[in-house]
């Protein structure tokens, strides 16, 4: 017997708090996610900094592995180079290029 389920597609993304902070996350489904943030059912992080806005998604390709590869990338990036990707002054895809600190 084959598995014929389509495999899940994976997005990483990046949330506003109201103090202008960037939280990174990775999720199926980024409405529901944001949704859960929004309503302090998502990560511990961001509840109580709300209002949230949602600032970035991107669908990738590679599954939970390289998504959570890409988000750990993410989180080590300067604000500075968040905000560029944020802006699109800065291709995501380069992001995996882009040295840290």
């Amino acid at each position: 017997m084959t598995d014929t389920a389509p495999k899940s597609e994976w997005f990483v993304y990046l949330v506003r708090t109201k103090y202008d902070a960037l939280y990174c996350g990775i999720t199926t489904d980024v409405e529901r996610r944001f949704q859960q943030h929004q309503n302090g059912t998502g990560a511990k992080a961001l509840r109580g900094r709300g209002p949230l806005t949602l600032a970035w998604s991107q669908p990738v390709v590679g599954g939970r592995s390289f998504a959570s590869k890409l988000e750990h990338k993410l989180k080590k990036l300067p604000k500075k180079t968040k905000e560029r990707l944020i802006s699109e002054q800065l291709d995501w895809q380069d992001v995996i290029c882009v040295k840290e600190g």
